[in-house]
């Protein structure tokens, strides 16, 4: 039997080895080529829980697609290929960098996700991580935040939808402000949220901004009963609702009627604020 010694140098080699990119991060993550018709990077993005999506040329990374990159794709270029919408990346990590550094540059440059290349010469795709990939590995390892609950850290001025707004005014918003994410709300009570992935998933996104059906109303695509928390939830549990349930955004409420068989959901409540990924991310960092 090992003792109390032994387990903890284990315990501490462990941790130690979960600084760096290389361990947390995703290999061989899902590619398109710059030729890839973006009729076809629509697709991937519709089948799956992409937040972005990296672009290649012959293995060497040359930029990266995003959810509202495709969100915002008109009709009139879906037949182009890849290499017309691609960004150069904002933030590029390394397998060996800290995970530290990554996610204060990922904060700093409001990115999610971030690229993982084998040096900044070669430009060879090896990985890409996540701030959800960060935070995960905060919680697994018994890390402590600096605040003890989200009362000092959500955003009380909240950009809000309504449910019988046509979704052309969310893509606005959401254009306008860089949200990925908006609380809806029925009578000053929000009943839902409504988000990039939810507009790319329902298949209203293919005629884009120059051709929207506006008779297509929020509460028919947004999710709802919606997670909550109050400004009284701890950090911590922020963090496992929003790894969970691979989310960026909680709304922060006050009186809410939850769902009995659902606790975290409620049917309405009064909202006071939101909280971001990036919010709870921070409150990690030293």
């Amino acid at each position: 039997m090992e003792n109390f010694y032994a387990m903890s140098v284990k315990k501490i080699w462990r941790m130690s080895n979960l600084n760096n990119v290389e361990e947390i991060m995703t290999p061989d993550p899902v590619t398109v080529n710059v030729d890839t018709q973006l009729t076809k990077v629509r697709s991937i993005f519709r089948g799956g829980w992409f937040r972005s999506i990296p672009v290649l040329s012959k293995n060497r990374l040359e930029g990266i697609i995003t959810r509202g990159d495709i969100m915002f794709l008109s009709s009139t270029k879906s037949n182009l290929e890849a290499r017309v919408i691609m960004e150069r990346p904002n933030v590029l990590a390394t397998p060996e960098m800290d995970i530290e550094e990554v996610a204060n540059k990922l904060i700093k440059s409001d990115t999610i996700q971030v690229p993982v290349v084998e040096s900044s010469e070669n430009m060879h795709l090896v990985g890409i991580l996540s701030m959800g990939d960060i935070l995960k590995n905060f919680l697994n390892n018994g890390s402590n935040p600096k605040n003890s609950d989200l009362s000092s850290i959500f955003t009380k001025n909240v950009i809000k939808a309504n449910y019988d707004d046509h979704i052309s005014k969310v893509w606005s918003l959401m254009d306008e402000t860089g949200f990925s994410g908006l609380p809806v709300l029925k009578k000053n009570k929000i009943i839902g949220m409504i988000t990039r992935k939810d507009i790319i998933k329902s298949g209203h996104v293919r005629t884009g901004l120059d051709n929207i059906d506006r008779s297509i109303k929020v509460e028919k695509i947004m999710v709802t009963p919606p997670l909550v928390v109050t400004a009284e939830t701890s950090i911590k549990e922020a963090a496992e609702l929003m790894i969970e349930n691979d989310i960026g955004r909680l709304p922060v409420v006050e009186k809410p009627v939850y769902i009995k068989k659902e606790p975290h959901r409620a049917r309405e409540a009064n909202i006071i604020g939101i909280v971001a990924r990036e919010d709870i991310l921070g409150s990690y960092l030293n």
